[in-house]
């Protein structure tokens, strides 16, 4: 499989996730300016309230562009062990251990991919092909890493 198409297909689902939280802050910030009367503490509740939405949009997109900045990181050679950029295949899937973004199509096949931190990611670290782990009491194998 080619990993740098599907490191592009990431990258792509990524920045438009960036996209839409940069979008989604800037109609909160203009309904919070159209806001103003003179309601007062109804008011200030709901500056409040949309004030910790805009908090929380931030902090998805600053999370967002962490994983844009890691991902230029990214190798797609072929690696011998399970690490950051490698594509691993058990009998449940196919992971690409890089940025998460959720399932993507790479060559008619369904790759999910994972962040480094994840649960799953850090089971199969530093594994080989035909070395298993254990993760949710579900046993795998790893049959091929890219």
């Amino acid at each position: 499989m080619d990993k740098s198409k599907l490191l592009n297909i990431v990258r792509n689902k990524l920045l438009e996730k960036i996209q839409k939280f940069e979008k989604l802050i800037e109609e909160t910030r203009a309904s919070n300016s159209d806001t103003k009367s003179s309601m007062g503490d109804k008011y200030e509740t709901g500056r409040e309230m949309l004030q910790q939405e805009i908090n929380n949009l931030q902090r998805q997109l600053n999370e967002a562009l962490n994983q844009q900045a890691f991902l230029q990181k990214v190798n797609t050679e072929s690696s011998a062990k399970v690490q950051k950029g490698a594509l691993v295949e058990t009998e449940k899937g196919l992971f690409y251990i890089a940025a998460s973004v959720g399932e993507v199509i790479c060559d008619n096949r369904k790759v999910m991919t994972v962040s480094t931190e994840s649960p799953l990611a850090k089971a199969m670290a530093g594994l080989t092909i035909g070395q298993s782990f254990s993760l949710n009491n579900t046993s795998h194998t790893v049959k091929q890493i890219w």
